[in-house]
């Protein structure tokens, strides 16, 4: 049976997988706070349901303004959240879904989100098509108007007044540079019509007359062939949601990692393997830097914790190999009580586009999660009377993905009070903990990431607002949710920086992997409801 030390040492840990251990704080906040908690599960449920609606409404009304845009993308969003409202609709009237059956919805949910947005991309290119036609429209008959010569645009060099110090800002470019990066555009990429100074380049107001990667890809050859590799290109986003370009100085690049920060990322790294050995000794019921003799008893479970972590490490760098991105070494984050919390990984190089920051942001939670969810239906199936680890039944309430393979498995035994489980069984729930951490939307970590390069820059800030805000509530009744909190604000708050091609959104199949990585993070962290749990046969 897990020994009664593991209960006391790593609290957050057992407060982040028990939902009872929440409840029992209950009569704690009642009493500090003088009002009862008598807030139903189906009133809670039921308020949800109204929020999603609201939600739902307000985007049906800024939809609107955009036409038939508008509402594919709206009924997008309606698709990604018609599942979780029937499931919970439906749980509030007292009807219970099963596991095929939620997995059907979001199946059907997937496909669908997929179809829409085949459908929204082909309405954005006509709309685009019949906008290109009608400026062609319209300069063919101003040009055939009898005694009118028709005046060439001109390009506005606009020198800003600094508000700092009331004097002139003039283009920090070399006028010889500015001329060159002037010729590479032209009618039939991006018809520059403003020009005005940021940081140490410039930025081009104008149009966007065609696909912004094949766009992108002229534009950057060409100035490569002009000025070599002295400046980068960026299409991007203005605050009006209008396309610019930015072009700065490659002396603006990322930088490799210093000395000092190998050394930190090599301190993190074996102090990451104490922790882990440590975790693995608590889990045995012994602290194990009182006993480092006894390293071959936890030394398996401590490689498992490892494999999650280096997997994870391995798929991102492999697939920065292949798009040529440069990584930074891994910086680990020590834990006691899980050993750690995965690892932070800076980008050396400019990424060419989101659909690479996706990738390498999903890569490594893919790995890490296919392992640790690997690991763990192995060791159900491997868990018998007997088995190494006795966990409480309790427990399995604290996942409701965990809790409803842990049913599938073991079934009837679930309703005793000691389940006994293979050591596996307890790797893997660590390493999905560890991968659904660092899937939350928030900053730089793979969740921030992968929201970012699916729905851009202003969504993701404003996800990493409620992930810190979520976790700041949580932190009232969980530590760990606290710690979490604290390492975001500090360390990832940050977005990443804008690919060179911030305007090529990545394909819808890697959105649906997207949300299903989302889902994972969910089912992982979020607990069973105490009905659900007794619907499912979990505890007594």
């Amino acid at each position: 049976m897990f020994p009664a030390t593991l209960f006391h040492i790593p609290q957050n840990l057992m407060l982040l997988l028990d939902r009872s251990a929440i409840d029992r704080l209950k009569p704690v906040l009642a009493q500090a706070t003088g009002m009862p908690i008598v807030a139903s599960e189906n009133t809670a449920t039921i308020a949800l349901l109204l929020v999603a609606l609201l939600i739902l409404g307000w985007g049906f009304y800024r939809a609107r303004p955009f036409g038939k845009l508008g509402i594919l993308a709206w009924l997008q969003s309606v698709t990604l959240m018609s599942p979780w409202l029937l499931f919970f609709s439906l749980f509030a009237a007292g009807i219970y879904l099963n596991l095929v059956a939620v997995l059907l919805l979001l199946v059907a949910s997937t496909g669908l989100y997929i179809y829409l947005g085949r459908q929204l991309r082909q309405a954005a290119a006509e709309a685009m098509l019949e906008s290109r036609r009608a400026e062609v429209k319209s300069q063919s008959d101003g040009s055939s108007a009898p005694n009118e010569q028709p005046a060439p645009a001109k390009e506005i060099i606009k020198i800003v007044t600094s508000p700092a110090t009331n004097e002139l800002e003039i283009i920090p470019v070399p006028v010889d540079d500015l001329k060159a990066i002037k010729g590479i555009f032209g009618i039939d990429t991006f018809f520059a019509t403003e020009t005005i100074p940021y940081q140490d380049g410039v930025i081009l107001k104008g149009n966007l007359r065609g696909d912004p990667e094949q766009v992108h890809s002229r534009l950057t050859a060409s100035l490569q062939e002009r000025l070599n590799d002295r400046y980068r290109l960026f299409l991007v986003e203005n605050q009006d949601d209008k396309p610019v370009v930015i072009i700065l100085p490659s002396t603006n690049d990322p930088q490799p990692t210093t000395l000092s920060q190998k050394i930190l990322a090599v301190v993190l790294l074996l102090v990451t393997i104490a922790t882990s050995l440590e975790t693995g000794g608590l889990l045995l019921g012994f602290d194990f830097f009182n006993s480092p003799g006894r390293y071959l008893e936890v030394l398996p479970i401590a490689a498992g914790i490892w494999a999650v972590l280096g997997s994870g490490e391995i798929a991102r760098r492999v697939l920065a190999n292949r798009y040529k991105v440069g990584l930074s070494w891994p910086f680990f984050i020590p834990t006691f009580q899980i050993g750690s919390f995965g690892a932070i990984d800076r980008f050396e190089s400019l990424l060419p586009n989101r659909q690479v920051l996706f990738d390498i942001a999903f890569a490594g939670s893919a790995a890490g999660g296919i392992i640790s969810l690997l690991m763990l239906v192995t060791g159900l199936l491997l868990s018998h009377p007997g088995s190494l680890f006795q966990i409480p039944a309790e427990y399995f309430k604290g996942s409701v993905l965990v809790g409803t393979l842990a049913k599938v498995v073991l079934g009837s035994a679930l309703l005793q009070q000691i389940v006994d489980v293979h050591p596996l069984v307890v790797i893997g729930w660590l390493g999905l903990v560890i991968t659904a951490i660092n899937l939350m939307p928030a900053g730089q970590l793979d969740g921030g990431r992968i929201v970012q390069a699916i729905y851009g820059r202003k969504i993701a800030s404003r996800a990493t607002l409620a992930t810190f805000v979520v976790l700041a509530i949580a932190s009232l009744v969980n530590q760990a949710a606290l710690y979490w909190a604290i390492v975001i604000l500090i360390l990832q708050r940050n977005l990443e920086r804008p690919s060179l091609n911030e305007l090529t959104e990545p394909d819808d199949a890697r959105a649906a992997l997207g949300l299903l990585a989302l889902f994972l993070m969910i089912s992982v962290l979020l607990p069973l409801t105490p009905a659900l749990a007794g619907r499912l046969g979990i505890g007594n």
